[in-house]
């Protein structure tokens, strides 16, 4: 989707290749990650971009999922991964890919980006704030299975 060079940084649309690649910044296995890519690629409310390096290999990705909304007109779009590799941090990836993602969203007819920071790290917020967002209510979340401590 979106494209281009800067800072000798490649911003593309993820590939299955990708998946080592991700696992590494996001955590799980490389067959893991492949399966979670393989459902984001085919879901057309999806977005998922890497930052890539000289050598070709992701260094960081941004995924947004798309969503109509009740409380506005269009849809929003909702950063639902973020990161850069470790030794690429403080390199201005992070803000390329915020950049690369905002641009996905508008092509996808939204009129807001949503983020929530990583809990409990005042960095991710410092971070989300140097950008342009501003607090817009608290996320919850819960989950729709039980656990195997819980079923027994």
């Amino acid at each position: 989707m979106a494209g281009g060079t800067r800072y000798g940084v490649e911003i593309r649309s993820a590939l299955p290749a990708d998946a080592g690649d991700l696992a590494g910044m996001l955590g799980g296995t490389a067959r893991e990650m492949a399966n979670r890519l393989e459902v984001l690629l085919k879901d057309p409310a999806s977005s998922v971009l890497v930052a890539t390096g000289w050598n070709g290999a992701a260094i960081g990705v941004i995924a947004l999922h798309r969503h109509p909304s009740l409380a506005a007109d269009r849809p929003l779009a909702r950063i639902t991964a973020l990161a850069v590799a470790e030794e690429e941090r403080r390199n201005g990836i992070g803000r390329l890919l915020i950049k690369a993602g905002a641009q996905a969203a508008r092509a996808g007819g939204c009129e807001t980006l949503e983020a929530a920071p990583p809990e409990g790290e005042d960095r991710g917020a410092a971070f989300l704030s140097a950008l342009g967002f501003i607090p817009a209510g608290a996320n919850l979340a819960r989950p729709l299975r039980k656990r195997a401590a819980d079923a027994a």
